[in-house]
């Protein structure tokens, strides 16, 4: 009666978003003012991955989303449980359906509360899926739309840092080009200011969340198998 639940957004969908946008931002390039040619060119990259990864904003939007992805699952429960019951309703009816100790007239009305409880079941499961799809698809949204925030901010500081330190061309190091080629393959003389936009980003972090990202970052990996 009851054909395969629809799965959940698993925990890796917040990764896939931030690497999606990171590879959006492949060619990020902040251009400030104009070089003539006897001037030298200053160039700087960033880590965009990096950033979006440390930053404390991100950390909390994901906790959020982790918040209301519990609080579908815990609805959908709610509602599976209520159609097991009726699943074990019908069991029970379906064995007193075969039961030849049965009159035809006790067995007539079984039928229609057979009928009835199958019908309410493939009613409750139609809309117990049907939510699982608009909570599901308004919950990508709204992360995404949380995600464009973040990386808009980053963006734009990397550009206010560009401008500080009066540099011609900020590129991404982390981006990939369609063919999955890191986009910045070389560069001479260039300023890793990845460091410097973290320490921004996260002056105003509550404590309690930069500690909590300085111990992930500490513990050891795994090996490789």
């Amino acid at each position: 009666m009851r054909p395969p639940d629809r799965k959940l957004p698993t925990n890796q969908t917040m990764t896939k978003i931030s690497l999606f946008f990171s590879a959006a931002l492949a060619a990020l390039l902040v251009s400030i003012g104009s070089a003539s040619a006897a001037d030298k060119i200053n160039i700087a990259t960033v880590d965009m991955q990096e950033l979006f990864k440390q930053y404390y904003r991100t950390n909390e939007a994901q906790k959020q989303i982790n918040v209301e992805r519990a609080r579908i699952q815990k609805d959908n429960n709610e509602r599976l449980s209520r159609i097991r019951e009726l699943e074990e309703s019908l069991n029970s009816l379906r064995k007193q359906l075969d039961d030849p100790a049965i009159n035809d007239s006790k067995k007539q009305t079984v039928y229609k509360d057979f009928q009835a409880k199958q019908q309410e079941g493939i009613a409750l499961d139609r809309e117990r899926r049907e939510f699982l799809q608009r909570r599901n698809q308004a919950l990508n949204e709204k992360m995404v739309q949380r995600m464009k925030g973040i990386l808009e901010e980053i963006r734009k500081l990397v550009e206010e840092q560009a401008k500080k330190d009066n540099y011609d061309y900020v590129f991404d190091k982390s981006g990939l080009s369609t063919s999955q080629v890191p986009f910045l393959l070389y560069t001479k003389d260039a300023t890793d200011i990845t460091s410097v936009l973290l320490k921004n980003l996260n002056k105003d972090a509550p404590p309690e969340s930069l500690k909590k990202e300085e111990s992930e970052a500490d513990a050891p990996k795994g090996k490789a198998k």
